[in-house]
């Protein structure tokens, strides 16, 4: 810097924010330096303060590192008028990288059950969001929920919980919908779809009222189903439309075939995609452990440990009624994906043309959302079993008259 700039104790203070020949343009143009900074674009103005620093004409170092700052968020120099995100997200984004202001992530979670309270608890304990609005039918319960967590704060990074309406959680960033009926010990999450449905016909439209730029994570059963219906109800783009999809079940897949290997999980790379339920498709020709396969097809385990991926939420509800924990963990993971922009690659569930219906794939997550998932090589077995999972989910969409 001070080979650029000079050092601070001997440079005399700028007279100009802008290098001398931008500085000239501006006087051309009859424009003030504030306003040819808020108006200039953007990757033409880093480029001449660029020009200028190779000429060793240092510019102002503050004006240098604010348009250093905005190039980096807009590297490929799209207009203002086309955001690459939601409007609400990109401006806190702008304001929070380039005037170091604080702003409140606040985050709308509807449904207080069992999932809905393991999402709660595992936000508050990673400290993702500054307020947590916490919504469901049951107001007394939803109420006694927040006081609870409440009381836990001071153990934590610190967080507002608060019960209240959809309305109150207006201008959240991510709404988070785990309401609706709870699935019963050996029904299927198809089954489900009806009695939901009209839940979510009430439900999103107020939700899209009261947070137009929000991204909505759909993790209430059958969510593939559902991510569709909301999908269609809301209006939203597909990216913005989120179901949890096999996060879970991806996860499940990798702790049983990590048991049978003697690794931990997170050296496991193996993806289950297609409908978060009884059609899900393990896709076994790229699982891998550093880059090495390690899939056997004559080795019957591993066809045990698809069935035991597959029967695993069955398995826990006939023990326990529900299950809470490892959903609310992935919830929060795809939570950290979209606030923290980490372009993480997670099979959750949206839109895919191509399919004509919601399913999960292995698909980049970050700030937007959900993007165009990949194109998987598939073997002709795993691909035929991937359609035919579509096919099953696009026939309850259309009975449920979507």
């Amino acid at each position: 810097c001070n080979h650029f700039f000079g050092s601070p104790l001997s440079r005399s203070p700028p007279q100009s924010k802008l290098p001398p020949e931008v500085l000239q343009k501006t006087q051309m143009a009859g424009s003030s330096e504030e306003t040819y900074l808020k108006e200039a674009n953007v990757p033409q103005l880093v480029d001449e303060m660029l020009g200028a620093l190779l000429r060793e004409r240092p510019p102002n170092p503050t004006a240098f590192c604010q348009a250093w700052m905005a190039k980096k968020q807009n590297p490929f120099g799209t207009a203002p008028s086309e955001p690459s995100r939601p409007a609400q997200a990109a401006r806190r984004m702008t304001l929070s990288q380039q005037h170091h202001v604080s702003v409140v992530r606040r985050c709308l979670l509807i449904g207080c059950g069992a999932v809905g309270m393991a999402c709660a608890y595992s936000l508050m304990i990673q400290g993702i969001f500054d307020e947590l609005i916490m919504n469901d039918m049951n107001k007394d319960k939803t109420e006694g929920e927040a006081m609870d967590l409440q009381h836990g704060i001071p153990f934590t990074k610190g967080m507002k919980i608060k019960a209240g309406s959809i309305a109150d959680g207006a201008g959240s960033d991510i709404v988070i919908i785990t309401a609706g009926v709870a699935q019963k010990p050996g029904e299927t999450r198809i089954a489900l779809v009806q009695r939901n449905v009209a839940i979510f016909q009430k439900m999103i439209p107020e939700v899209v009222r009261a947070c137009p730029d929000a991204i909505l994570l759909i993790v209430s059963n059958p969510v593939d189903i559902l991510t569709y219906i909301t999908w269609k109800i809301s209006g939203f783009p597909p990216e913005r439309v989120i179901g949890s999809g096999t996060v879970l079940d991806s996860a499940r897949f990798r702790h049983f075939i990590a048991s049978k290997f003697h690794l931990a999980p997170h050296s496991i790379h193996a993806y289950i995609i297609g409908e978060h339920g009884d059609s899900e498709v393990p896709v076994w020709s790229k699982m891998n452990v550093a880059g090495q396969s390690i899939y056997d097809p004559t080795d019957p385990e591993f066809e045990e440990i698809y069935t035991k991926t597959k029967r695993a939420a069955y398995e826990i509800i006939q023990r326990k009624g529900s299950t809470s924990y490892a959903i609310g963990m992935a919830v929060v993971h795809i939570v950290q994906a979209i606030l923290s922009n980490t372009n993480r690659v997670l099979t959750v569930s949206r839109y895919i043309p191509k399919y004509n219906c919601c399913l999960a794939m292995p698909t980049v997550v970050n700030a937007t959302g959900a993007q165009e998932p990949f194109d998987v090589q598939l073997s002709p077995d795993e691909k035929a079993k991937l359609e035919s999972s579509a096919t099953a989910l696009r026939a309850v969409i259309t009975e449920a008259g979507y």
